[in-house]
């Protein structure tokens, strides 16, 4: 199981980027699906969690409304969209994945990062002011 996170950036305040997981060894319908975010100093985050074939979601209040998580099955790759960015969104962003069947829907539900066990380098986003 492999993830390769790509899409960081910098970027101004009210702007956009979209953050890239590629999937090698696996694919997404056996998983969990969960995008972090670790800002220097803080914890790490879970800001969307979910599954391609479940419809149970999980999405931070400190994104909601800002942020769409997303599945592109034929290239086995995660997207996440992010805009009107913050400069409070300035972290390293990643992507991690659990077996479906390892803890039952808590990883979605729960969204926290000690029960995803794959995870991808992460990737930094900077968003000036």
């Amino acid at each position: 199981v492999q993830l390769q996170a790509s899409g960081g950036g910098l970027v101004q305040a009210g702007g956009s980027l979209r953050l890239s997981c590629a999937a090698s060894g696996f694919t997404f319908d056996d998983y969990h699906i969960g995008r972090f975010r670790q800002a220097p100093g803080k914890e790490r985050e879970g800001i969307s969690c979910f599954s391609r074939l479940i419809d149970i979601t999980f999405t931070a209040d400190s994104v909601k409304g800002r942020l769409t998580a997303s599945v592109d099955t034929a290239k086995n790759t995660i997207y996440l969209q992010m805009n009107n960015l913050r400069p409070e969104d300035t972290a390293v962003y990643y992507c991690a994945v659990v077996g479906a069947g390892e803890f039952g829907l808590d990883p979605i539900k729960r969204c926290r990062a000690p029960m995803y066990d794959y995870w991808g380098q992460g990737t930094l986003v900077t968003v000036s002011s």
